[in-house]
């Protein structure tokens, strides 16, 4: 069973590349750095609450759905 921060990591990552986006151009969308989008895909780093809306926005889904355990 994954950790949180690993199921957010997992889901970030895999909705990224099911948009073809690159960590580049989803920051680009969010408004965030690519070293953020980096370090929360290799959960390096915890989000913060906005984080996850502004995520989920530029990846046109829900945020409870970037945590939820959708395997």
């Amino acid at each position: 069973m994954l950790s949180v921060r690993e199921q957010f990591a997992t889901n970030l990552r895999a909705r990224r590349e099911e948009l073809g986006l690159t960590q580049d151009g989803l920051a680009r969308a969010c408004g965030l750095h690519r070293t953020e989008i980096s370090l929360l895909e290799r959960s390096r780093r915890s989000p913060q609450l906005e984080t996850i809306v502004l995520l989920a926005h530029g990846l046109q889904m829900r945020p409870r759905d970037l945590l939820q355990d959708i395997a």
